[in-house]
């Protein structure tokens, strides 16, 4: 059986800028507990560090989720996950500024990563779904990410420019989430029903068909981990390499970031047209991922060169953060149609894995060098060449079979 999308008037550019606004709202869930830590550490009267450890609530909510959000969006209808996502995060925001208590702050993070969970479990698939597998849109999701991580540290910056409040940065997000549930209530999802595939598809369970899906599978579970943990190990350690391995001073060390982000955001935007324009997704995976280990080699070997360092940070965030992770989610998905809910759950909890393990391996390496911390991220982009060039031979004798 294969899932099949049913119109019913749907209003597409509707339906996908209220879901892209979620996700400007999850760029302010992601760094608001971050961008208040001493403000959240003198409401909670604890040290800074125990702040950190609420943080780390929010990856703790999404391994216990992403599984079980994934399957039942398979189940139940995708909308009724988008509001899931959404009613979790208004409950984080508000929560977030009404509590004292350290227990029900660090349950109110695991609650915002359920929030991201249940987004993903019915966002992802309504966009691949309505586009007939393709898988452009979901590209978009990264960008509208990116604004909401731009816009909220000037919201705060601004609110302790003018001795305001702290809290009104997570009002902000909550009444941002309000004005989008009311504007989801006008929204129609598209509609799934069923039809019986003719011939064999690429859900067919026979033979060596079997085998080569297991492998695949496989493959794109540990590209879910590996992509991850490659934009993680970068952005958590980029600003400290240059400090102490390349001895860049505070301002050019930071701006190397700020060009990560900003390549980020253009290679969203033409990582989008060129899918748009049906470019290979297999051919996209395995060139940026190429680009992204030549950029990151370029700042490890010659970053001492600063226009080199700064070119290869934009080089890197257009390849590495551009949505190639979005573009292997949507590979996925089209390997298991009928799956997709639980697909992406499964694809995430392998990025969640990654969210929680980069912090701990780094830091042990970084007991011996920031440098060697900083360089081992060469590995893992190694290692999603590897994992996509084997996928593209998999695809690729599959067609010649």
């Amino acid at each position: 059986m294969e899932l099949a999308v049913t119109e019913n008037n749907v209003n597409k550019k509707h339906l996908s800028l209220s879901l892209y606004l979620n996700y400007l709202i999850h760029g302010f869930g992601i760094i608001i507990l971050a961008q208040n830590m001493v403000d959240l550490a003198g409401g909670w009267q604890v040290p800074i560090k125990t702040v950190s450890f609420v943080i780390s609530g929010i990856g703790i909510g999404r391994l216990l989720a992403y599984l079980i959000t994934g399957a039942l969006a398979d189940l139940f209808s995708r909308k009724l996950f988008v509001y899931i996502g959404m009613v979790a995060y208004l409950i984080f925001a508000l929560g977030m500024v009404m509590t004292r208590s350290v227990p029900v702050a660090y349950c109110l993070a695991i609650l915002a990563g359920i929030a991201n969970s249940a987004l993903d479990a019915g966002t992802y698939t309504t966009l691949v779904e309505m586009n007939d597998g393709k898988g452009y849109d979901t590209v978009l999701i990264k960008g509208f990410v990116s604004i909401g991580e731009f816009i909220l540290p000037l919201i705060v910056a601004v609110l302790a420019a003018r001795n305001w409040w702290f809290g009104w940065s997570f009002i902000a997000m909550a009444g941002l989430i309000v004005v989008n549930l009311v504007n989801m209530t006008t929204v129609k999802f598209p509609q799934l029903s069923q039809r019986v595939n003719q011939g064999k598809t690429v859900a067919d369970d026979t033979g060596h068909y079997s085998l080569r899906r297991g492998i695949q599978t496989a493959i794109l579970l540990l590209y879910g981990y590996s992509s991850m943990a490659l934009m993680i190990w970068f952005t958590q350690w980029i600003t400290l390499f240059a400090q102490q391995s390349l001895h860049y001073g505070n301002v050019a060390a930071h701006t190397l970031m700020s060009l990560y982000s900003i390549g980020s955001l253009v290679g969203v935007v033409t990582l989008f047209i060129m899918l748009k324009r049906a470019v290979s997704e297999m051919k996209l995976l395995v060139s940026l991922n190429v680009i992204a280990v030549a950029a990151l080699a370029a700042i490890v070997f010659a970053g001492q060169n600063l226009l080199v360092a700064n070119i290869a940070s934009l080089i890197f965030g257009f390849s590495a953060a551009s949505g190639v992770m979005q573009t292997g989610l949507t590979v996925f998905m089209n390997l298991y149609p009928q799956h997709r809910g639980m697909v992406t759950g499964a694809f995430y909890f392998f990025g969640s894995i990654a969210s929680f393990t980069v912090p701990l391996i780094t830091g042990f390496l970084s007991a011996i060098s920031i440098q060697l911390a900083f360089s081992m991220n060469l590995v893992v982009g190694v290692s999603g060449i590897i994992l996509m060039v084997a996928l593209a031979v998999l695809q690729q004798t599959k067609g010649e079979d």
